[in-house]
């Protein structure tokens, strides 16, 4: 039986998605923080369209959403939503952003959907009944070592300015596995990760809507998430390492011993 949560997060996901397609106006960016760190009117409306949606179907749940809303905090129950994950790519014309819909008891994910328009594929997944795309059961790769792994990562907005950017793990990374990508959203990173299109994935300093319905998605597909101190927290609010499982150690070397890590 469909889990009624879930089917309604995913109509709802849909809906978001449908709007940023025919996004084929302005796609004019403004500044959030820095020049590197950017909103659209997308962003506001996605977020709009999913709030109102989620209220109607769970007013006694609580929302929290990456453009500022804030709705029964304290609830048992909890979304967090990013209505435009890959703003920069969506600003630009590059088709590669989604949207991201989690669902949290008690701060541990239990229902999560990661929608990418461009490509009409659903990402979704409940606690205990395995993440799909569609309906496929997804599970991870069986990629392995770390050298024969592609990898995919992301940079923080203010790169430029802060020295914990991630530029020295990519580099000792990129060495160390087949090849390293970054796609510019977190949520269909951690996707592809529970499809088993890519073997892992590291990132600084995420916030919990960018991650919540990815980290469910892998943990579900039969990988591995952690913080990249190996602590098995419900949603990372800060370092996440995902992987296949099998490169999971590998990784954390990586990033605890940098440049003295092995090399294959």
């Amino acid at each position: 039986m469909p889990n009624p949560i879930l089917s309604t997060a995913i109509a709802i996901a849909r809906r978001a998605g449908a709007l940023l397609a025919d996004g084929n106006g302005s796609r004019a960016a403004t500044f959030k923080l820095n020049e590197t760190d950017l909103v659209t009117e997308y962003d506001r409306r996605s977020e709009t369209l999913i709030v109102a949606a989620l209220r109607e179907a769970f007013p006694d749940h609580a929302i929290r959403a990456e453009e500022g809303a804030l709705i029964n905090s304290g609830a048992d129950y909890e979304w967090l939503i990013d209505p435009l994950d890959g703003t920069t790519n969506f600003a630009h014309g590059l088709p590669i952003y989604s949207i991201s819909m989690a669902l949290l008891h008690h701060g541990e994910p239990v229902a999560g959907v990661v929608y990418d328009p461009t490509r009409d594929e659903c990402f979704s997944a409940a606690r205990g009944e395995g993440a799909y795309l569609g309906s496929q059961r997804l599970h991870v790769s069986s990629k392995r070592p770390l050298s024969r792994s592609l990898l995919v990562t992301g940079f923080p907005y203010d790169l430029r300015i802060n020295p914990q950017n991630n530029l020295a793990q990519f580099g000792h990374f990129a060495v160390r596995a087949r090849a390293v990508r970054r796609l510019g959203s977190a949520a269909i990173d951690l996707a592809y990760i529970a499809a088993g299109r890519l073997d892992g994935y590291w990132e600084f300093r995420l916030s919990p809507w960018d991650i919540a319905a990815g980290v469910l998605l892998v943990r579900e597909a039969g990988g591995r998430v952690t913080d990249h101190g190996d602590r098995p927290v419900p949603v990372p609010h800060t370092d996440l390492l995902a992987t296949n499982g099998l490169i999971h150690d590998e990784m954390l070397a990586v990033l605890r011993e940098g440049e003295d890590a092995p090399r294959p």
